[in-house]
């Protein structure tokens, strides 16, 4: 792909305040795509991305401190990427608090947020989509 556009177009993104594009940089620093490859760039984005609410960003950094044995750390971050709906942080907390790395009022408070945040993106329209998309793939495993 053009990534040397996307790269001009996602830090101007980024340099407007949105998270996505402050996601993204971190990617294309982790992958250099674009650009050089660079470490130090690469966290700087993705902690503005987390820092702006972007939940994969946040548990990142969750696994960035898991990896540095900083379980503390993630699971704070995993905490917050679940209070944004994501799955995966949510994995994580259940498995940590097996562990005993999570207590069970933190780990409850993050199932209410988590479902909190599942809840707040459900709209007809959207349950509508999922129908549709479920009925395709019916359509589609049956011939």
């Amino acid at each position: 792909g053009d990534y040397s556009s996307a790269f001009r177009y996602y830090t101007k993104a980024a340099e407007l305040g949105d998270a996505e594009a402050q996601y993204t940089l971190s990617i294309m620093y982790d992958d250099g795509h674009g650009v050089e490859k660079d470490r130090g760039k690469e966290m700087y984005h993705l902690e503005e991305a987390a820092i702006g609410g972007h939940p994969s960003a946040r548990y990142n950094l969750g696994i960035e401190e898991l990896n540095n044995g900083h379980t503390e750390r993630a699971v704070k971050h995993f905490i917050i990427a679940a209070a944004h709906g994501h799955d995966n942080s949510l994995k994580y907390l259940i498995g940590d608090f097996r562990r005993g790395f999570v207590g069970k009022e933190d780990l409850a408070a993050a199932l209410r947020a988590h479902q909190a945040a599942i809840d707040a993106t459900k709209s007809p329209q959207r349950e509508a989509a999922e129908e549709y998309r479920r009925k395709m793939k019916k359509k589609k495993s049956s011939k």
